[in-house]
C-alpha cells in the first residue's frame, strides 16, 4: 500500500512538473539553446506566487503574476544573449545566479509556507470533495491538456513557426529576412514562463515555497525529455511530442518515488537522477549504434549471397 500510495502522488506530481518539462523543451529542442535560467526561474515563480498570496491575492491571479516573472525572467536571459553577445549557457548562468538573491528579496526569507491560506488547491478540495491528490492531479491534468494544444496552436503560426526555424537553422532564418534575435527572445520568455507557472503549481500544491525549490529542476526537465523521447522515439508529430514530455515527467516521478520506498537514501538522489539521465541519453545511441550494425551485417550477407550467385552462374 505504501508503494501504491507513492506512485499515486508521484502520478500528482509529475504531472506539475512536467508544466516545467515543456518549458525546457521549449528552449532545449525547439530553440536548440542550453538555458540554465531554469533553476533559478522555477523557485522564482514559486517565491512570487507564495509572496502574491501572503499580501492577499487570490491564488489564480497569482500565477499570473508569476508567470509573468517568470517571462521577464527569460528576457533578462534573451538580452544577455542577442545584445550583450553573451553565450547562451553562460547568460542562463548569470540570470539564474541573480535570482537566487532575488527570490530571497521577494520572500523576504528562504522559506514562506501556504498551508494557513487558501489556495487553489485548497479552493478545488473543497469544492469538489476530493483529495488533495487527486485535486493536484486533475488540476495537473487539464493545465497540461490546455498548454499542450495552445502551444500545439501557437507554434502553427508564423512567429511560433519562425522560432521553430530558427532552432532548425538560424543561418536560414536571417537569409529570409527574420529578425533571430526576437525569436530567441520570444521562445526564451516563453520557456520560462512556462517553468514559473510550474514552479507557482508546485508550491501551491505542496504548501510552501523555498528558494531551493529550483535546484536541480534543469536535470529534472531533461530527464523527463529524454524518457519520453527513449518510450515514443523522436520522429513525431509535434503535438505527441509534448504529450511524451509529461509522460516522461510522471515516469521520472514514478520511479523516483518506488525506488525511496526501496529504502534509497534522499541524499542519494540526486546521483540516482544523474544515473537515469545517463541511461536514457545512452539508451538511443546503442540502438542506433546496433541498428546500423544489423545492417551493415545484412548489407554484407546481400554482396556475399551475390558474390556466391555470380560465380555459380560463370561456372
Amino acid at each position: 500500500m505504501g508503494i501504491l500510495l507513492a506512485i499515486q502522488g508521484a502520478v500528482s506530481q509529475g504531472v506539475l512538473w512536467g508544466i516545467m518539462a515543456l518549458g525546457v523543451y521549449m528552449t532545449y529542442r525547439v530553440l536548440n539553446i542550453a538555458d540554465l535560467t531554469v533553476d533559478g526561474s522555477f523557485a522564482l515563480g514559486g517565491s512570487v506566487c507564495a509572496a502574491m498570496m501572503t499580501l492577499g491575492m487570490n491564488p489564480w491571479l497569482s500565477l499570473l503574476v508569476a508567470i509573468a516573472a517568470g517571462a521577464l525572467s527569460g528576457a533578462v536571459t534573451g538580452f544577455l544573449h542577442t545584445k550583450c553577445e553573451i553565450p547562451a549557457i553562460l547568460a542562463g548562468i548569470l540570470t539564474q545566479i541573480g535570482l537566487y538573491s532575488i527570490n530571497l528579496r521577494i520572500m523576504g526569507r528562504s522559506n514562506t509556507p501556504l498551508l494557513k491560506l487558501d489556495t487553489m488547491f485548497k479552493q478545488l478540495m473543497e469544492l469538489t470533495g476530493l483529495s488533495s491528490t487527486w485535486v493536484s492531479l486533475i488540476t495537473g491534468c487539464i493545465f497540461c491538456g490546455i498548454l499542450i494544444a495552445v502551444l500545439y496552436w501557437f507554434f502553427g503560426t508564423e512567429i511560433g513557426s519562425a522560432i521553430r526555424a530558427t532552432g532548425n537553422n538560424e543561418n536560414m532564418v536571417r537569409s529570409l529576412g527574420m529578425n533571430t534575435n526576437v525569436t530567441k527572445m520570444l521562445g526564451l520568455m516563453l520557456g520560462n514562463a512556462l517553468i514559473a507557472l510550474s514552479g507557482g503549481l508546485v508550491s501551491q500544491s505542496q504548501g510552501y515555497a523555498d528558494i531551493k525549490m529550483g535546484t536541480g529542476a534543469i536535470v529534472i526537465g531533461l530527464a523527463s525529455i529524454i524518457i519520453g523521447e527513449v518510450l515514443f522515439g523522436k520522429k513525431l508529430a509535434f503535438g505527441t511530442k509534448l504529450f511524451s514530455i509529461v509522460v516522461g515527467s510522471v515516469i521520472y516521478r514514478i520511479i523516483v518515488a518506488v525506488v525511496l520506498q526501496l529504502g534509497l537514501n534522499t541524499d542519494d538522489l540526486k546521483l540516482l537522477t544523474a544515473i537515469l539521465v545517463a541511461v536514457a541519453l545512452s539508451i538511443p545511441v546503442m540502438l542506433e549504434k546496433r541498428r546500423q550494425t544489423a545492417s551493415y551485417k545484412a548489407s554484407l550477407n546481400d554482396i556475399h549471397k551475390e558474390d556466391q550467385e555470380g560465380g555459380h552462374a560463370g561456372n
